[in-house]
């Protein structure tokens, strides 16, 4: 199974140069709580959710119409290729403690999102007890206090190797979503 097979799709974006009423709306129409943005190539640089576009008219003290969405989306974004095994997705999403993944083409152009809520569909689906183990391990990993996870990095560990591709800085995670 891989990312394409699990993924919503098509990709509905927003622009970096756009105000957040646009992606506010955008979300509203298309019942999701997260948009890949993009730049004025189409090319994926960020992502932003219904939470970052409140707590940007909270600290900002604007309307969505005045605030541009560059100014409160997550620029260091993990995302994935559509032919990754759905295991290096479900890797992204443990280490980088976000519950969505942008699928990209090989021009960082958004195809898709895989969202914990896609793995949890297929897990059901599948019946299988080591997919539901996986899943659930994926969900607890996602849903630990980040306090908690960075208490956990501070000590020896194995080796670990990431899979899938990164948009941005690849060490270090992005924001929650």
């Amino acid at each position: 199974m891989h990312a394409n097979d699990l993924m919503s799709y098509p990709a509905i974006t927003c622009s970096a140069s756009g105000p957040l009423s646009v992606a506010a709306r955008l979300m509203w129409e298309n019942d999701c709580g997260v948009l890949p943005v993009i730049d004025d190539s189409g090319r994926l640089v960020g992502m932003i959710t219904d939470r970052d576009i409140c707590m940007a008219a909270f600290t900002q003290g604007a309307t969505l119409d005045a605030i541009e969405t560059r100014t409160a989306m997550a620029p260091n974004v993990l995302a994935c290729r559509p032919d990754d095994p759905v295991e290096s997705v479900e890797r992204l999403m443990k280490d980088g403690q976000v519950r969505r993944i942008p699928v990209i083409d090989d021009d960082h152009r958004p195809v898709g999102v895989v969202s914990l809520n896609d793995l949890a569909r297929h897990a059901a689906g599948e019946g299988r007890t080591q997919v539901n183990r996986e899943v659930v391990s994926t969900l607890a990993t996602i849903s630990e206090p980040r306090a908690a996870a960075r208490s956990r990095e501070n000590q020896p560990q194995s080796t670990a190797v990431r899979t899938g591709g990164a948009i941005g800085e690849p060490d270090r995670p992005s924001a929650a979503h």
